[in-house]
Order: C-alpha cells, then sequence, then structure tokens
C-alpha cells in the first residue's frame, strides 16, 4: 500500500483510508488508459472480465492423499489415511480432503499434469514456460497495470505477511514471485507485504500539512518520476505514477482492508481450528518459534484466499497466493510425514478453499474467478522408512474452480502407482494456455495492434487443457 510519512508522524491505516477517500477527479491515468486500449483494435476489449487466483501448494503437494488417491495399492505406495467419497460420482479424495469432496461437481480434478521437476522452485508460476516471469505478469503487461475502471492493480502477490502483522514476506530461496522476466518492470505484480519494487517506490516522504494542498501532494508524487530519470530507471515508473495516485484517490486501499469485510464471513474462512498444540511438532526444526510454517500456513491461508476473493471483485485480474513450503513431507528433522502433515497442511488447505468456493457460489462469482491450486512437483509414489514422501516431478496434484470451465470431473489419469500421467499428460504450458484463455479473447487479443508479437503469439497459440473448455 502506498505510504505518506513525515520525519515525525506516520499515518496509521485509518488515516490512509481517510486519504483515499479525497475523491480527486481526473487525475488518475485509467481513463487514459482505457482510451490507449481501445485505439488500435476494434473497440472490443481484449479481456474477458475474468479473473484467476493461483494457489501454489508450495513444498510439492502430495497427489496420494488429496485427490488421486490409491486405495487399492500396495501398502508402500497406499493412500495414508485412507479415502472419502465425492459429490461427483466415481470420483474419491483423501480422507483430509473432506469438505472439498462435498464440492466436487463444482470442480476439476487434473490427474494428468507434471511439471517435471522434482527440485523445489516456484514452478508453475514463474518458470521458463513462462519466460521466467510471474505468469500474471504476462497479463498485466498486455492488459495494463490497472484496471481500467477501479484503479485496482491487474497482478498481486499474497503471502502470510498481507494478512498477519507477524506474517513473513515470500519464501526467495527457490525463485521471485515478483519476477517479470524481460516483461520490465512495468508489469511487476503490486506486493503488500511482500517488498516488491513498487511498493518501495511509493514510499514518498512529504511533510503532513502538504495533505491538505492536493496539488503539492500530486508534485510529491511526481518526484517519482524526477528520481527515476536521475538513476536511469525510467522503465515502470508511469505504472508506479498510476497506482500511487489510484492508492490515494479512488479508494482502491479499502480492497485490501479485511476489516472491511463481513466478520462472519472472515470466521467461515478462519482456519484456526486447525492450529494444533506445539508438542505436535516436537523434534521439527520447522515448529520452532523462528520457523513455524506450520502454525503460519493455518493462520494465514483463509484471510489469503479471502483477500484475494476481495481483490478480484475489485477489478484484480490475477492473484498469486502461497504460503511457506509446508507441503514438503519428508517425515525428517524439518518437515513432518505424510500423517501428521495432512493434519497439519491438507486440513487447514481443505477448510479453506471449501470456504472459498462457497463464498464464491454464493456471490455468484462461479463464473468469473478461476482458483487453480497446484504444486512445483507432486511425492513419491512409494512411502519411505519415516513415513513421509520425497520429492517426485512426475506427476503433480491439481485442482481447478470456477471461470466458468467444465466442472464435476476428472481429467486424465495417472499410472496404477500414481507416479506418471497414463491417459492426456499435460504440463505447464497447457496450465498457462488455460489461464490466458481464460482472462483474454483471443481471438481479438490476436487483431490488436500496439502489443508485443511474440507475447501475442505466445498467448494465443498455446493450448489448453483437454475438457476444460
Amino acid at each position: 500500500m502506498l505510504r505518506i510519512f513525515d520525519d515525525n508522524r506516520r499515518f496509521n491505516r485509518r488515516a490512509m483510508l481517510q486519504i483515499g477517500g479525497l475523491g480527486l477527479s481526473g487525475m488518475s491515468l485509467a481513463n487514459l488508459l482505457a482510451a490507449r486500449s481501445l485505439a488500435s483494435g476494434t473497440g472490443k476489449p481484449i479481456t474477458t472480465g475474468k479473473s484467476v487466483i493461483f494457489l501454489l501448494q508450495h513444498g510439492g503437494p502430495t497427489q496420494f492423499e488429496t485427490f488421486d488417491p490409491k486405495p487399492d495399492a500396495p501398502d508402500s505406495i497406499r493412500t495414508v489415511g485412507g479415502v472419502t467419497s465425492t459429490a461427483s460420482p466415481g470420483m474419491q479424495f483423501g480422507a483430509s480432503m473432506s469438505q472439498l469432496a462435498k464440492l466436487a461437481d463444482k470442480l476439476a480434478v487434473v490427474r494428468s499434469y507434471a511439471t517435471n521437476s522434482s527440485a523445489h522452485s516456484i514452478r508453475p508460476i514463474v518458470s521458463e514456460a513462462s519466460r521466467q516471469a510471474n505468469i500474471g505478469a504476462i497479463y498485466s503487461r498486455l492488459a495494463g497495470a490497472n484496471h481500467p475502471t477501479s484503479g485496482m492493480p491487474r497482478n498481486v502477490t499474497l503471502f502470510p505477511k498481507a494478512v498477519l502483522a507477524d506474517g513473513q514476506g515470500p519464501e526467495t530461496r527457490f525463485g521471485d514471485f515478483n519476477s517479470t522476466g524481460n516483461l520490465g518492470r512495468g508489469a511487476e505484480p503490486f506486493s503488500p507485504g511482500g517488498g516488491s519494487n513498487l511498493q518501495k517506490d511509493m514510499q514518498l516522504s512529504i511533510p503532513s500539512g502538504r495533505l491538505d494542498d492536493r496539488r503539492n501532494l500530486l508534485a510529491s508524487l511526481d518526484q517519482l518520476r524526477a528520481e527515476a530519470d536521475r538513476t536511469g530507471g525510467m522503465e515502470g515508473v508511469d505504472k508506479f505514477r498510476e497506482q500511487a495516485y489510484d492508492m490515494v484517490f479512488k479508494g482502491v486501499a479499502d480492497a485490501f482492508d479485511l476489516s472491511k469485510e463481513d466478520p462472519r464471513t472472515i470466521a467461515r474462512y478462519d482456519t484456526a481450528a486447525h492450529l494444533h498444540e506445539r508438542s505436535y511438532y516436537a523434534g521439527k526444526t520447522n515448529g520452532n518459534d523462528q520457523r513455524n510454517w506450520y502454525q503460519e500456513n493455518a493462520r494465514s491461508l483463509g484471510k489469503l484466499l479471502l483477500l484475494a476473493r476481495r481483490l478480484c471483485e475489485a477489478g484484480c485480474g490475477f492473484v498469486t497466493v502461497t504460503t511457506r513450503f509446508v507441503w514438503d513431507m519428508h517425515a525428517d528433522a524439518n518437515n513432518l510425514g505424510v500423517d501428521r502433515g495432512m493434519e497439519a497442511v491438507g486440513l487447514p488447505y481443505d477448510h479453506a478453499v471449501a470456504a472459498f468456493i462457497q463464498d464464491c457460489e454464493e456471490r455468484g462469482l462461479g463464473n468469473d474467478i478461476l482458483l487453480v491450486s497446484t504444486g512445483e512437483m507432486g511425492r513419491t509414489p512409494k512411502i519411505n522408512a519415516r513415513g513421509g514422501r520425497d520429492h517426485w516431478g512426475g506427476l503433480t496434484p491439481m485442482l481447478l474452480y470456477g471461470g466458468g470451465l467444465t466442472h464435476g470431473q476428472t481429467i486424465g489419469q495417472s499410472t496404477r502407482d500414481g507416479g506418471q500421467p497414463a491417459v492426456d499428460a499435460c504440463n505447464t504450458d497447457n496450465l498457462i494456455a488455460t489461464i490466458m484463455h481464460t482472462l483474454f479473447d483471443v481471438g481479438e487479443l490476436r487483431i490488436r495492434q500496439g502489443l508485443p508479437v511474440d507475447l501475442v503469439r505466445m498467448v494465443g497459440s498455446g493450448e489448453p487443457i483437454p475438457g476444460l473448455f
């Protein structure tokens, strides 16, 4: 969020929201951007008006205990904890996914997706397939950095710090969630609490008295341009200036403020019931006060999905949601095994995602928001001697909801041991194409002038996951 402060005083959230209500007409570049977007085409928008929330299950979720159980496999492979029937005939989930099982008729489960890498990373959100850019950066580069009406940033990344005062920012050891590849800083996600360059550039030091003079405030915002010119960092400054205006003058900040939400809705998303006693993590490095990733995941995941829904309603087109890599269920000194791991990680995931789906259905957002949930890899068919599953790039579980796609179905099949695709194999290229066909009117995009030709070709030529459209 834009922070305005002087040497002696910082503005609290209430003061910031009051500033956001100043309501200066005509100062945002939103109308200009809208005019530009229509200037060299048929007059039709290139976007569908839909949004995508990408929930990265960082660490590598187990396919066996989530959406591709193998209850009849040998003991060394068999799904731990058993299975549960779902609302979609013939489809079973792991027992920890009991709430999502009741909503299976609204879901599409992909059992033949593979990232083909068993290394920790942040694929598929940032990968070779996305030109080393966050998928949302591709979207905002083509659609524009801000929604033309609401002023909402089109591309946002959310980490626990966005909803928890003591939460962590992004895990950076395995990749940069705010990466734009060669698309330039203008396509960078806005990352509340996540340390993006945009956020840093939106910290303006001005005396509090100057807030009474809008012209002086705008002049202070213009200092961003002068500073960038001095340092040779002009790229992306128009975006920063525009987003700063919109944060201050169009009330965009309200969408980021969960205190504006109905308390009953906040309670519905709350996963605090799935917090466990600290003794549950005895002997685990990740369970101490310094690296309590499991606890942070349970405390933040529901609120992150609620915030993502609010941002999409306000005009954001792509939201990345993730926590620390808690799905890494090796059963070693740092990580829980499959049994306790699914209690600590699977149960809050099941609760939060089910609450999100129910909320969207009640709000009539089932066609407007696509939720994609997957990880950078899956887990080994064979359970190790400690009761964990290790890294596995041959198959990765995937869940999709909404976006107007065909649901209540299973796409593809895995081999009997759950280790490889057996039918309708798909990869991250197919996933990106599915997302882009949800966000864009591809036919209109192809004839629009003034956009990077290679990027348009990439978006328009990809093959979506079969059976979804």
